[in-house]
């Protein structure tokens, strides 16, 4: 099987098991809807994307035992709603229209990115260093980063976060010094990776060397 259908099956069936805890708990407040809107909705956007302009690294073939094993700790994700929905708790008013805003912006450079860099490379190979990685190389994982935060933030507990830093070091931060590695073969690399961040845009930039390399 290819690692991509075990991703989309989690995806997929997000949404489903947020419902399915909503059920069991009886517990249908504003922040359980809320939380399955953003959380079911982002499954369904992944869904859409694998068809639209999937990612060539999610199409690698594994064993059925390593599926099932990447299966549980993409599951681990599933706690969020977990914790918020079988506790009860009602987040403020002010955490929901966060936990809202933060995952908006998260789902634009997610997708965003992800859609350029698909169309960019469908036409013409090399570095990406317009648009969305302008100022970040990783501009799709800062947006998975705050998709996650948002709904960690609607949780209101440390496990979540804990669980998305694991992510982070174990997953995300292998992935993009990987790519910077790939990525060194350019010449112009060196001077592109001066004027962004690896993950974080780099916003303040002196003018010259810009107009150097123009």
């Amino acid at each position: 099987m290819k690692i991509k259908h075990v991703i989309n099956l989690q995806k997929g069936l997000t949404s489903i098991f947020v419902l399915g805890l909503m059920v069991a708990y009886n517990n249908f407040t504003l922040a359980a809807l809320i939380y399955l809107a953003l959380h079911g909705g982002y499954g369904i956007l992944w869904l859409l994307k694998d068809r639209l302009f999937p990612d060539k690294q999610w199409e690698q073939e594994v064993p059925v035992a390593s599926g099932m094993f990447a299966f549980f700790i993409i599951g681990l994700y599933w706690i969020a709603p977990f914790i918020l929905i079988s506790s009860g708790l009602q987040p403020s008013n002010i955490l929901i229209a966060s936990s809202v805003l933060i995952n908006l912006l998260g789902v634009f450079l997610h997708f965003g990115s992800d859609a350029q860099k698909y169309y960019t490379l469908k036409y013409k190979t090399g570095l990406i260093t317009e648009g969305f990685f302008a100022r970040s190389r990783n501009p799709n994982y800062l947006g998975e980063v705050l998709i996650y935060v948002s709904f960690a933030i609607l949780a209101q507990h440390w496990i979540p976060f804990l669980i998305l830093g694991a992510f982070f070091a174990g997953m995300f931060v292998p992935n993009m010094l990987k790519k910077d590695k790939s990525l060194s073969r350019y010449p112009e690399f060196e001077a592109y990776k001066a004027r962004s961040g690896l993950l974080l845009p780099k916003l303040f930039l002196t003018a010259q060397p810009i107009l150097q390399e123009n």
